[in-house]
Formats: C-alpha cells, structure tokens, sequence
C-alpha cells in the first residue's frame, strides 16, 4: 500500500500545479473549438500579376522539356544507322528495309524515296523530313529537273490552247466518221480507218467492247474513244439461216474461221437440221465465249 500511496500523494504545490495544467488544456481545447479561424479576406487568385507570373512558369516550363528533348540535326537519311533510326522514332522493319536497300549499293535521293523505301508513315515523314540533308548535286539535279518539267508543262498548255478540241458530228460510234475519230487523243489517219473499217465487216459494232477487235488499238486508247463515242443506235444485221448457208458464206462471219465452221457443217450433218441456233453450244469445242457474237449473223428456221 505504502508503493502506490506514494504515486498518489501530492503537496500543495503539486497539486496547484496540476489544476494549473488542467485549467490551460481546457482553455486551448475551447480555443479549438469556438475559435474563428477563417477570414474573409481571401487572397484572389486571377489577378493579373499573379497570372502573369504563372504564364512565366509555364513558359519556363516549357523551354526546360524543349531542352530535355534531343535535338535533331540535318543528317544523310541514307546514313540512318539502328540507333539514329530509333531515337527518329523508326520501327525495326522500317530501318531494315533501309538497310537492305543501302546494300545494293543505291542512295535515297528525295523524301519520297525514302517513304517509299522504308514505308514509313505519313506523319513521321513529316517529322524526321526537314531535317533530311542531301548532296548538292543531288539538291542541284533535282531542281534543273523540277524546272524542266515546269517548262514542258508550260508548252503543253500552250500547244493545247493554240489547238483547240476538234468538233464531231456525233456521239454514236456506228455513225462517227474518220474525222470524228481522230478527235481522240492517239487516234490517228491509220487507226481511225481500220476503226470504220473493222465496223463495216460487222455491219455495225453491237457491243461496245468490240472496238478492242480492232487491230492496233491499245485497250488505253480504245477506252478514250469509248468515253466520248457510244452505241446509240443499234446496228441492223443481215442474218443468213445456218441450216442452208453455204460453206464459203459462212465463212464470212467475222468470228468463224475455217475449223469452226468445218465443225458446224459436220454437226449440221449429223442432226439434219438445227431447231434452234443456241444447239450450236453442243458442238465439241464451240467457243462458247465468242456465242453472242457469232449468233448476231445467225438465225435457225
């Protein structure tokens, strides 16, 4: 008992000491808690000193991460080794592809050779493409060419106004005359008379795709004539009946050669007489894709 009497037992000094204490924690507590601690005036923070100061930091901001970045110097692309290529942002493949072309001992002359070489995107292009320095000769060369090219364009357009587009009669190819056809860009005096001719032996042209039959004409050239000249008017065909033409007037359709029609007289032989032009597919080795033309000279009765 003596042990904790003596934890508990305090002399006049001590204990006015303890309410002492105990009356300044009361005192701060109710500070706390009744205390106004916030004011009305408030600092504002769009002032326009302090936003300037803050366009400041921001520009500073700005020109430290500008100063962090690597900086890209003017360089050869043909030059561009793994590690160049990646800090340019490259992909593997696409620096590779550069490689292996390097290889064969050819340069990349303009930016888009480079494009078209490595394959790379349009908008890294135009990153990385600035910076691309090539040999002044190269540089040179490539100017005389641009001039040059400017200056044939120049002749062209004038050559085209001093000669203006020829006019034709007609649209309707069956009815276009040699004149109205050499108004077609690459249709000449030859090329036009064979066209008028080749549409006289097939007594009109049918298809519009027939004007390729003609020989001589390239696909190109024969898809100009077609975009300005069309079948309006179908042709009127002089049919022959199959079943008792003659072997020499046969051979004058224009898509029967002498074969097919030893081939179609036998088979005439064979079934006495045709009921229908279209049995002409049961003959072995028809060609079924020249049919509808054939069958425009043709009739069974």
């Amino acid at each position: 008992m003596k042990i904790f009497k003596s934890h508990f037992w305090y002399n006049k000094n001590q204990r006015n000491g303890i309410f002492f204490l105990l009356l300044m924690i009361l005192l701060l507590q109710g500070i706390i808690v009744f205390g106004d601690f916030f004011t009305d005036n408030l600092v504002e923070t769009d002032t326009s000193q302090i936003l300037n100061f803050q366009k400041q930091i921001d520009s500073l901001q700005k020109i430290e991460k500008e100063q962090r970045e690597p900086k890209i110097y003017p360089f050869n692309p043909n030059y561009i080794t793994d590690y160049k290529g990646e800090q340019l942002g490259m992909s593997l493949d696409e620096i590779d592809r550069l490689l292996e072309f390097r290889k064969t001992n050819q340069f990349i002359n303009s930016k888009e050779e480079f494009q078209q070489v490595t394959k790379v995107s349009d908008s890294l292009l135009q990153i990385i493409s600035p910076h691309f320095k090539f040999p002044d000769w190269v540089v040179k060369q490539k100017k005389q060419l641009e001039a040059k090219k400017s200056k044939r364009n120049i002749v062209s357009n004038r050559i085209i106004k001093s000669f203006p587009k020829k006019q034709i009669s007609t649209t309707d190819i069956n009815k276009a005359t040699i004149l109205d056809l050499q108004s077609i860009n690459g249709v000449g005096d030859k090329l036009s008379e064979r066209i008028v001719k080749y549409r006289k032996k097939l007594q009109g042209f049918s298809f519009e795709y027939q004007l390729y039959e003609v020989w001589g004409l390239e696909k190109e050239v024969a898809n100009k004539v077609l975009s300005t000249f069309k079948i309006i008017e179908k042709p009127q065909i002089k049919k022959i009946n199959v079943n008792t033409v003659k072997f020499k007037q046969l051979l004058k359709n224009p898509y029967i050669d002498y074969d097919l029609c030893v081939k179609i007289f036998n088979y005439r032989d064979e079934v006495a007489e045709l009921q229908d032009i279209s049995e002409l597919k049961n003959i072995k080795g028809f060609p079924l894709d020249k049919y509808e033309r054939i069958v425009l000279y043709l009739v069974a009765k």
